[in-house]
């Protein structure tokens, strides 16, 4: 199956230039992959996993007007986030040249005017407060957390992506939810979740 036919039977709502914007980053992955290294998936099959991987939220998570995502490397959450949810203002932080110049052609080259590239590392970053904070493969739970502090308040949401290990990694200071999928475990923090 898919990875089209996978997320529409899976009910998960997606703009109509989604999957357009997908296989155009596919593209450009591939050809910048093969000089750049962006990321250690190099097929199809394991783009669509982490593609799926990224915007599977969808189907839970709140409305927002800002996200920021910490660590996009070559995409993941971020930029698929940014395609899945075109009225949200998405921040993608990335301190690597290559991955922050391969991200900043994705925005021109797709017309993305709800992305903004920073090549910095988040912590460098001027304090902003965002609805929604994410990251994937970046860092533990106790980390993102001190990390993400200049950007959020009592009203933000944070959304790491885990493995099966996230249980190690909260305590009850923060309320959460872990939503399980076959190959990824989702923590979504903060009020209300």
């Amino acid at each position: 199956m898919n990875l089209k036919t996978t997320l529409i039977n899976d009910g998960i709502e997606l703009p109509e230039d989604f999957f357009y914007n997908v296989q155009k980053y596919k593209e450009h992955l591939f050809k910048w992959n093969k000089i750049h290294n962006l990321t250690g998936a190099k097929d199809e099959k394991t783009i669509d996993k982490f593609i799926y991987d990224a915007v599977f939220p969808i189907s839970f998570l709140p409305e927002v007007k800002n996200l920021l995502d910490i660590g996009t490397g070559a995409g993941f959450p971020g930029m698929i986030l940014a395609f899945a949810l075109p009225q949200t203002n998405v921040t993608l932080v990335e301190p690597l040249t290559k991955r922050a110049s391969f991200l900043q052609f994705i925005k021109a080259d797709l017309n993305l005017e709800n992305v903004t590239v920073v090549k910095k590392r988040v912590e460098d970053m001027e304090a902003k407060i965002y609805d929604l904070i994410t990251s994937r493969a970046v860092t533990d739970t106790k980390m993102l957390l001190k990390l993400s502090e200049n950007f959020r308040d009592e009203n933000s949401k944070l959304l790491f992506y885990k493995g099966e290990r996230v249980f190690d990694e909260v305590d009850g200071k923060i309320q959460y939810k872990v939503m399980q999928t076959k190959n990824r475990h989702y923590l979504l923090m903060g009020r209300d979740v």
